[in-house]
């Protein structure tokens, strides 16, 4: 009962508070859809903190996403034996892992300890986040370091990858999850709780990314003349 609840029930319950969550939050609060920054009570840490947090959680997720979504026949279709696969996933994951950690880190220490500014401005949710965030990064960090590192190794993508993949046809099998190490239904369970609070976080500043403006028009300074004995202006 208990395995079904959590690979079975629990995904998609927490996927449909994730989406009517998002609906409701862009319906009722469109002006704290931010990230909520603070950049103007603090600079310094923020200036380390942020980029080795976001760039060390967007090669996390391409990792989980090609380890989960990848089947392990097309990666040796194209001549990729297990071993180079997971020799190069491990490597590529606990970099990514490293610099994840360092990144959150210093976004823990600066918004509780550094200043007293930024720990006033800090909402309960702020603090639920911040906890479950720890909790999972720590999680996967073990069972990337103590498991496949340090350990014997695990090959998920033929237990935890074909669960994960069976969610999307509806027809998942928990028996799969469960015959993996606890430590990967753990992060797996983590993970389905953070997607359950994402809409009511600042984490929904992530659809807000501003690609457009990379294709926005360009702004143009041209100089005009000023009137007779006045010189020259910048328009």
């Amino acid at each position: 009962m208990w395995d079904t609840l959590l690979f079975v029930v629990l995904p998609y319950v927490c996927l449909a508070i994730f989406v009517v969550g998002h609906v409701w939050r862009y319906r009722n609060d469109q002006f704290g859809w931010t990230t909520r920054t603070s950049q103007v009570l603090e600079k310094r840490w923020l200036a380390w903190g942020s980029p080795l947090f976001h760039f060390g959680a967007l090669f996390a997720i391409l990792g989980h996403a090609a380890g989960l979504l990848i089947p392990t026949s097309w990666t040796r279709a194209l001549g990729i034996s297990d071993h180079t696969y997971h020799v190069v996933a491990v490597a590529a994951g606990t970099v990514a892992g490293v610099v994840l950690c360092a990144g959150l880190v210093i976004l823990l220490l600066r918004r509780f300890y550094v200043s007293d500014r930024i720990r006033v401005v800090t909402t309960p949710m702020d603090r639920v986040l911040y906890a479950l965030l720890t909790v999972e990064i720590g999680v996967g960090m073990w069972q990337t370091v103590a498991i496949n590192v340090f350990g014997s190794g695990y090959e998920y993508r033929g237990t935890v990858s074909v669960w994960f993949r069976q969610l999307f046809v509806l027809q998942p099998d928990p028996s799969l999850i469960t015959a993996a190490p606890a430590v990967y239904g753990w992060h797996a369970v983590l993970a389905c709780l953070l997607l359950a609070i994402w809409p009511f976080t600042r984490l929904v500043h992530v659809w807000s990314v501003p690609v457009a403006y990379l294709a926005r028009p360009y702004v143009v300074y041209r100089q005009r003349s000023a009137a007779p004995g006045r010189g020259k202006v910048r328009a």
